[in-house]
């Protein structure tokens, strides 16, 4: 007996294949807009259970009514923030059953009145199917349809056949797969989800157990980024109480790239997830953030843990030199000392284990017990305690503590590393004359950089909060005229009071570092206070490291991990990079790093990288002559990646040339990191290797950024960089507009 066909899809066909989604998704809208509305009207009606205009009061038998009010306007608000949400395609998979059953899969769950669901989540269980079922192991799945939506209108259907031997004579194959279809679309300058198009090796990620230390590796374009971003939504959803309120932060490389990603967890229905930049990370214990980068050679220095002992030494140099004779006083006629040998040692001791702020009490009772100790016997005090007392009120011992001992910010600290001289004497052991001048130099500045942020942090912690000033009560004129709702929280106190001294950081019960080859051991101490009892979701990939001393990664690594439970996945997949631009950037890479993961590109487009020349006169010009071919060939957008020594002058010419500015991005190496454009053209790639402390590394992410075309421009002749697999076609082509003679080799 011969196996049924699947029907071909004609036109006739697929429009019969899409009025059967549309009617369902015209069903889950409908369903929704009930839901929002039934929201609504509870959001209103809790909002008019208690109010008051202040010259009421509450009554103890009312705190349940206003209680139960406070739940049901937060659990209402909050269903509709998830029904508002941006949801572009919230129906994308159907599943086919071999018993006839069919699952609809989408952004979030939806049911009828009856409960019955028109939508199941794509993070439950019963959706696992629809990202692992394969021909080898079907799942009992026959057809796997995805669904491409604009807006509430089905636009696009893309089918897989994944078991052909259960398939009935009516079943419907429409199209050629849906991932190489989203593949291919055009880039915009936001992150899509992949939520419709993950892939069974990218799901066993995405749900791996949530205890521990989920490490993700791979190489470009392997979808790291995505993965990572999808599994913090499903935890989210399976442990929704532990995540929710204890909170789950996200941390990548730059602000441009949190920008990128944002709204992808939004479009997964999840909103309650801190995002940071490593330069934002602080922002609770420091009042501003940074975004720029040093040069290589100080932010190497300021990211190595050799800055820790320097910073604790720095907090342990009194900020004003003190007299060569250290304290003296007069008590009762006494003169009374303490030396500067002895004073180091006090202030050494009693910060050993506590912050700054928290010692000084300490370090000032020890100060007046050592002057106790040196005092004549017959000195005319009754006992210690007045003797104290005396001291405390001595106009010299008071000066004395303001010098020796004051209030402490952190950026009035760090900025003391301006100073060459004080650098070496702190950098003893731990940097050269050299670097402690780079160190120093880096602090003439304006505004503190990203690899500062760590530093910050650290001092941050090492100073704890200083005294709190006595703030004078403040009353609002008129404020009995105004009437206000009040919620239980105003009844209950929910602050978290800290010890004196003591620095409070915001914790987190997940912490998702993207890009993590580029964390440096300082900024790793930095995230590990946000996170003493969290699980962890680490994402990166060594060979696109621009941190040169990768050991010393990996220690900070297993100081962080110690004896935590931890798993690792590999994703061997290049979805982003076509084959003949990823083949160039694997012969660059691996011939100064064999060890690189070299994911397979499944993708070809028949366009070779492009490797032109151009006189170093005119290469601003050149590279907007080869920015304009490129906006030309594709519909997304184009990146032009410059290294710092033409930076100025690229981005004043793509600036004043004549092209689609809003399809173009000109960043540099390091920003570019975790991007992606349809078109890059690479400015100069031996000036990259040479500014950048990853060198080649650095290079190869450059070169992995495009979704479809490469183009590099070396400045008067090939570069060193080219490996000798290079088309000899393409190593001599001038870009439109320069002379053929000047780009010649």
């Amino acid at each position: 007996m011969s196996k049924p066909t699947p029907k071909p899809t004609p036109d006739s066909a697929f429009d019969h294949e899409r009025a059967i989604e549309q009617r369902h998704v015209d069903a889950v809208y409908a369903e929704l807009a009930h839901a929002a509305q039934s929201a609504q009207s509870i959001a209103r009606e809790s909002a008019a259970r208690y109010t008051s205009d202040r010259e009421s009061w509450l009554r103890e038998e009312d705190g349940t009514a206003l209680f139960e009010r406070d739940a049901f306007a937060f659990q209402a608000a909050k269903r509709l923030a998830t029904l508002d949400a941006e949801h572009e395609g919230l129906v994308f998979g159907r599943l086919d059953f071999a018993d006839r059953e069919i699952r609809y899969v989408g952004r979030i769950g939806v049911r009828t009145g009856d409960y019955e669901p028109l939508v199941i989540d794509w993070r439950a269980r019963a959706a696992e199917p629809f990202y692992r079922a394969t021909p080898a192991d079907p799942m009992d799945v026959v057809r796997r349809r995805v669904l491409q939506c604009r807006n509430d209108i089905v636009v696009g259907i893309e089918d897989d056949l994944i078991d052909s031997d259960k398939v009935w004579p009516e079943l419907v194959v429409v199209g050629e797969g849906a991932l190489m279809a989203a593949l291919s679309r055009a880039r915009g300058h936001k992150m899509r989800d992949i939520v419709a198009t993950i892939q069974a090796e990218q799901d066993e990620a995405i749900r791996a157990p949530w205890q521990g230390f989920t490490v993700i590796a791979g190489g470009p374009g392997t979808g790291k980024t995505v993965v990572g971003l999808h599994r913090a939504a499903y935890l989210l959803y399976s442990n929704r109480a532990r995540f929710e309120n204890g909170g789950v932060l996200v941390v990548g490389p730059s602000p441009v790239f949190m920008d990128y990603i944002g709204r992808v967890l939004p479009s997964l229905g999840e909103d309650s997830v801190t995002l940071r930049s490593l330069g934002q990370v602080p922002s609770d214990v420091l009042p501003f953030t940074a975004s720029r980068l040093d040069r290589a050679p100080a932010a190497v220095i300021k990211g190595s843990l050799r800055m820790a002992p320097l910073l604790r030494r720095l907090v342990e140099t009194p900020v004003e030199e003190l007299p060569a004779g250290g304290l003296r006083v007069t008590v009762k006629g006494e003169v009374l000392s303490v030396g500067l040998g002895r004073l180091a040692a006090i202030r050494h001791q009693v910060m050993a284990n506590r912050t700054y702020h928290q010692a000084r009490p300490i370090a000032e009772r020890q100060v007046i017990d050592e002057l106790w100790r040196r005092s004549p016997r017959d000195l005319a005090v009754a006992d210690e305690d007045q003797f104290t007392d005396l001291v405390q009120e001595l106009p010299a011992f008071e000066a004395f503590l303001s010098a020796w001992w004051p209030p402490l910010e952190p950026p009035d600290v760090l900025r003391r590393l301006g100073d060459p001289a004080l650098v070496r004497s702190l950098a003893r052991g731990e940097l050269t004359d050299g670097e402690a001048d780079i160190l120093a130099e880096s602090y003439d500045f304006l505004d503190f950089s990203v690899a500062d942020m760590a530093l910050l942090d650290e001092l941050a912690a090492l100073l704890g909060q200083p005294p709190k000033r006595e703030e004078p009560d403040l009353f609002l004129e008129g404020a009995l005229d105004l009437a206000e709702v009040v919620t239980i929280a105003d009844r209950l106190s929910t602050t978290r009071h800290s010890d004196e001294g003591e620095t409070v950081h915001s914790t987190y019960a997940h912490i998702l570092v993207d890009e993590a080859q580029d964390v440096t051991p300082m900024q790793w101490r930095m995230l590990r206070r946000r996170g003493p009892q969290a699980s962890w979701t680490i994402v990166g990939d060594p060979a696109q490291s621009s941190w040169p001393d990768p050991a010393e990664t990996e220690r900070s690594l297993a100081d962080l991990i110690g004896a935590a439970p931890q798993r690792q996945f590999r994703l061997s997949t290049n979805y982003r990079s076509p084959a003949e631009v990823f083949d160039l950037a694997a012969d660059v890479i691996t011939r100064t790093f064999p060890q690189a993961d070299l994911p397979t590109a499944v993708r070809r487009t028949g366009i070779d990288p492009r490797l032109l020349v151009a006189p170093a006169a005119g290469f601003p010009a050149a590279a907007v002559a080869a920015v304009a071919d490129l906006l030309a060939e594709v519909d997304g957008t184009v990146g032009l990646i410059v290294p710092e020594r033409w930076w100025a002058a690229a981005e004043a010419a793509a600036a004043g040339a004549d092209l689609d500015q809003a399809r173009l991005v000109v960043t540099d190496p390091i920003t570019v990191k975790g991007l992606e454009y349809d078109a890059v053209v690479v400015l100069d790639p031996d000036q990259i290797v040479a500014e950048s402390s990853g060198r080649e590394r650095t290079l190869y992410v450059c070169l992995t950024r495009p979704t479809k075309i490469l183009v590099t421009l070396d400045p008067d002749r090939p570069g060193a960089w080219r490996p000798d697999a290079a088309p000899a076609d393409s190593q001599n082509l001038p870009p439109r507009g320069v002379k053929t003679d000047a780009a010649r080799t």
